[in-house]
């Protein structure tokens, strides 16, 4: 059952968020952690229970596994770095805050700030998958999918909004756990990002129709009117 499988998903996601933040810290006495953890498993869960029945073909594609025998070689090498990168960002943020202290750390105004930027980088990534149906977690021949070229919506002004959304989140989550080191280290997940920008581009230009054209059209790839 669809959502069935994305509440196992979910569960391991949020086992893996907490311990990427938990353990590092040292303990468990982090409210601010545990807020985000039991904020983001409710509205986690409640998208996957929304695009179950909205958009059940979006929410099968992320529910794919992260490696495809159908991935590329190049995406499988830009698939562990982004694993490495993220993971890597998210235990700088306890490390900083609970034991190295690298930069001061922002105020409650900043940090409430960026809760409401965490949760908009959120939105935005529902509105992406949402919207297109073939948003896997990995670079692959989805031709078995019916794969078609989707040029709508956030697309239409962008060609990765899903990506846009999750650096908006990251720098949202940062200022939120209170980590300036956290914000600062946030260019090499972006260059993770952009090694996989690189591979899905140059598969899709080569595989799927129209893609070509996209790319001469929509000329953003995360931010409209900048890059």
């Amino acid at each position: 059952m669809l959502i069935a499988r994305g509440i196992v998903s979910g569960i391991f996601q949020l086992l893996l968020l907490g311990a990427l933040l938990l353990i590092p810290a040292g303990t468990l006495d982090w409210p601010r952690a545990i807020r985000f953890l039991s904020v983001y498993g409710v509205m986690l869960f409640a998208t996957i229970v929304w695009l179950a029945a909205a958009a059940p073909s979006s929410l099968e594609a992320r529910l794919e596994p992260a490696i495809s025998r159908k991935q590329p070689a190049a995406d499988r090498v830009a698939t562990a770095f982004i694993g490495l990168a993220v993971g890597a960002w998210m235990i700088l943020i306890p490390l900083d805050v609970f034991h190295w202290h690298l930069l001061p750390g922002p105020g409650a105004w900043v940090s409430t700030a960026g809760a409401g930027v965490a949760v908009a980088g959120y939105a935005l990534i529902i509105a992406a998958l949402y919207q297109n149906a073939f948003a896997t977690p990995v670079v692959r021949d989805q031709s078995e999918r019916g794969h078609t070229l989707v040029d709508t919506g956030l697309y239409a002004r962008v060609r990765h909004p899903f990506y846009t959304g999750f650096l908006v989140a990251l720098l949202g989550l940062a200022l939120y756990l209170q980590s300036y080191a956290a914000v600062l280290a946030l260019p090499v997940v972006f260059a993770s990002l952009l090694l996989r920008i690189r591979v899905e581009e140059g598969h899709l230009r080569d595989t799927l129709p129209g893609y070509a054209d996209y790319l001469a059209r929509v000329r953003y790839r995360l931010i409209p009117g900048i890059w």
